[in-house]
Formats: structure tokens, C-alpha cells, sequence
């Protein structure tokens, strides 16, 4: 079984050719920081307020560790564990994609914040500033929470392991990183920060591939060993999804203050509140709070990113076609 024990290296027969298509459908969907125009951005970045220049600012602080963490939890939590060749294969083609987004946070606060000092500061964000070190300390307690387990051996050890798998794909991924890119899109909804807003949009495809790949798997599990999925595994998943809700909320109300236009704690305390059920009903746990979407814009981003890569062709971004194109044709 998947969590079993050992290192299967075998792909032929394969086990579970879900998770080899999903490794596919990632590489055909690769993109590059240096397609990313920052540079436009500037301009607008010169006419904000001071409020939206704070949250600017304590958003790419957030963005610049966030990555790096989610990337420590696959190499020292997930692959260990994950006893299939297909699926480490995506997780190692999801460690490239961590890095990309890194390389991408790294470009971001070198355009945004020329100033060193102001640099140094976003990068430490952890050490100094609350609401990222609180969400940084969440993160850690649940990668701390498996870091003695060797081998999944009892089926205490499968839940934790479990628990720390849901942790990241359904707050840190499922939750954190869609609370931030509410506020990007809130920005393009305004017309700001275009550049930000496309290389996010490769970021948010990627998130909730994988996302998606993270509940594949506790799919399987569930299939395979459905003893684990218990109702205090379900207690302990819902009483997660409200401390991260939580921490998300106070840095919301870091980042909006008093409210800005079209963006206050209060409409994303109910944004978040409606992706946290999204996650619990995802899990096939009872939603939590019952509140509806108060973003238009998040609405339509789901359904332009979201869609089954499946199901359609990516049309966003692909890797490159090889062969000729001939212009002799009459259109």
C-alpha cells in the first residue's frame, strides 16, 4: 500500500497512474521567472497609498518564506513516505516548481523593495514581524509534528503523517497561499500590478495542482486503509482548518488595517471561512462556517485556473512546440 514501509522503485506494473499523469500534466505547464514582467509595475507602485504600500509590503515578506517552508516539508516529511515511484516523481517535479516560485519571490522583493535595509527586514519576516512568525510557527509545529518518524509503522504514525499532509495542502497551500493571492487579484481587479498578478497566476495553477495531488493521495489512503479516517482524525483536521483560519485572520488585519477600498479583515475573515469549508467538504468532513464568498473577482479566478488539467488543454502557459510553422497559408 502507498504508506507501506520501503522504496519501491518500480514503475512497471504501474500502481497508480494517477499520479504519473499528474507528473505530466505538471511538465507540460513549466514557465520561467524571466517571463514575468515586473518592471511595469513600477509606476504603480509609485502612486500607492500608504496603506496599500503596507500591505505590498507585508505580503511579499510573507511570499518570501512561504515556498521555502512548504519546500522543506517534501524533502523531509512527504517523499520518505510515499511508497510509489509515479508519486515521488510529481513530488519531485513539485520541488522544482517550489523553487521556481522562490526564484520568483526572490525577483519580487528585489524590483518592489530596492531599499537593502527594507529587503533584509521582508526577508527575516519570521524573527520580527507577528502575524508571518505566527503562521511560520503553525507551519513548523505540524513538520515538527513527524520529524522522529522513520517508518510509518503503526497506524499513530500513519495519522500523524497524514495530518501533516492535510496540514499543507488544505491550510498552508489550500488556505495561506489562496488568502494571498485574494489580494493580488484584488489589486488586478483595480487595475494594478499587472505583473504581479500574471506571474501569480502561474503560482496559483501550480498551488492547486498541488493541492489537488496532496488530497489524491489521501483519496488512495482512504480507499486503501479506511480504519485511519476515524472521527477523531476528523476532530483534529477541523480543529487545524481553525487555528490556520485564525492565523490567517491575524495577518489580515495586519495587512488591511482600518479597510482599504474594496478590501477589509472583515471581507476576508468570510473569504477565508468559505475556503476553509471548501477544504473540510474536499476531505469529506461537515463544513464549518457556512459563509458565503464575498469576492466576485476570486470567483471568476477559480474558474479561469481551476478547471480539470484533464479535462482541456492548459492554455496559459505550455512548454514549447517543436516542428515548423508555415506562413504561406491565405488566413
Amino acid at each position: 500500500m502507498l504508506l507501506d514501509p520501503g522504496m519501491d522503485l518500480t514503475l512497471r506494473p504501474m500502481r497508480y497512474p494517477e499520479f504519473y499523469e499528474r507528473y505530466r500534466a505538471a511538465i507540460r505547464n513549466t514557465w520561467t521567472v524571466e517571463e514575468v514582467d515586473l518592471q511595469s509595475d513600477l509606476a504603480d507602485l509609485a502612486g500607492l497609498s500608504a496603506g496599500e504600500r503596507h500591505l505590498i509590503n507585508r505580503l511579499v515578506a510573507f511570499f518570501a518564506t512561504g515556498d521555502s517552508i512548504v519546500a522543506n516539508n517534501l524533502v523531509l516529511n512527504l517523499y520518505q513516505h510515499l511508497n510509489a515511484p509515479e508519486a515521488r516523481l510529481y513530488l519531485s517535479r513539485q520541488l522544482f516548481e517550489e523553487a521556481v516560485h522562490v526564484q520568483f519571490y526572490l525577483t519580487l522583493l528585489d524590483t518592489y523593495l530596492p531599499d537593502h535595509d527594507e529587503r533584509a527586514k521582508a526577508f527575516a519576516a519570521v524573527e520580527h514581524i507577528p502575524s508571518i512568525r505566527d503562521k511560520a510557527e503553525f507551519c513548523f509545529r505540524w513538520i515538527d509534528s513527524v520529524d522522529a518518524l522513520q517508518r510509518l509503522s503503526t497506524e499513530r504514525d500513519r495519522r500523524a503523517f497524514l495530518l501533516n499532509l492535510i496540514c499543507f495542502a488544505a491550510c498552508i497551500e489550500g488556505l495561506f497561499f489562496y488568502g494571498a493571492f485574494a489580494y493580488v487579484y484584488w489589486l488586478r481587479s483595480r487595475g494594478l500590478l499587472g505583473g504581479l498578478a500574471t506571474g501569480t497566476n502561474w503560482v496559483f495553477r501550480d498551488e492547486s495542482m498541488h493541492m489537488e495531488f496532496a488530497f489524491s493521495v489521501v483519496d488512495t489512503v482512504r480507499a486503501e486503509e479506511p480504519d485511519l479516517f476515524d472521527d477523531d482524525l476528523g476532530v483534529q483536521v477541523t480543529r487545524m482548518i481553525e487555528e490556520a483560519v485564525a492565523a490567517e485572520l491575524a495577518f489580515a488585519r495586519d495587512l488591511c488595517g482600518e479597510g482599504l477600498p474594496g478590501m477589509s479583515a472583515d471581507q476576508m475573515r468570510a473569504y477565508l471561512e468559505y475556503v476553509a469549508d471548501r477544504r473540510l467538504a474536499r476531505l469529506g468532513l461537515p463544513e464549518r462556517y457556512g459563509t458565503a464568498n464575498p469576492f466576485a473577482f476570486m470567483e471568476f479566478q477559480d474558474v479561469q485556473e481551476l478547471a480539470n488539467f484533464f479535462e482541456r488543454r492548459v492554455s496559459a502557459y505550455q512548454v514549447a512546440v517543436e516542428g515548423t510553422v508555415s506562413l504561406d497559408e491565405a488566413f
